[in-house]
């Protein structure tokens, strides 16, 4: 038994509409399909909702809904806005900031280009609040992810006894936080 893929990622949304233009006209997703019921199929209960899905690229979807009838949506307070995201992938560096450049003459606040060595990322927000991050994969980034697998495992380990930042893979941020000095 295994799973073959994620079907979809779905999160909440404060307008459908809204929010499927935004990805269209900024991120280039192609609007796939509107589902829409006042009842939820899978326990029945009266709730309303617009469920949109985007195509994300290479078979992803990405989808939201819309609750009207809800309290109005919020985020948890006890986790940093960074932490919660999703991140897309980019064919390379020059379309990194290529959407870089859009975005911000679209008038979206573009944080980065950050290097996190394996990738480099931009991130902003969508209309929603949720954070969006476009990655880029690093020319090196078979090698280094070779010297990340070998020590998985001690990191995961070291990291459950401490709830510290092991140094096995220091060298990933190196580069990023020597700039940032």
């Amino acid at each position: 038994m295994k799973i073959d893929k994620i079907h979809h990622v779905a999160y909440r949304c404060r307008d459908a509409k809204e929010t499927v233009q935004w990805y269209r006209d900024n991120l280039k997703m192609e609007f796939l399909l509107a589902i829409a019921e006042d009842r939820v199929p899978s326990t029945h209960a009266p709730d309303p909702y617009m469920h949109v899905f985007l195509d994300a690229g290479d078979g992803n979807v990405l989808a939201f809904f819309e609750l009207p009838t809800q309290p109005e949506m919020g985020h948890d307070p006890n986790t940093p806005a960074w932490v919660q995201h999703i991140a897309f992938k980019v064919k390379d560096r020059e379309t990194l900031l290529q959407f870089r450049d859009h975005l911000e003459a679209n008038g979206i606040e573009v944080l980065g280009v950050t290097n996190h060595s394996i990738f480099h990322s931009i991130y902003f927000f969508d209309p929603n609040g949720h954070r969006v991050e476009l990655a880029c994969p690093d020319p090196d980034e078979a090698e280094k992810l070779k010297r990340l697998d070998a020590v998985k495992w001690e990191m995961l380990e070291e990291w459950s006894r401490t709830r510290r930042a092991p140094r096995h893979a220091a060298w990933m941020h190196e580069d990023e936080f020597n700039s940032a000095e």
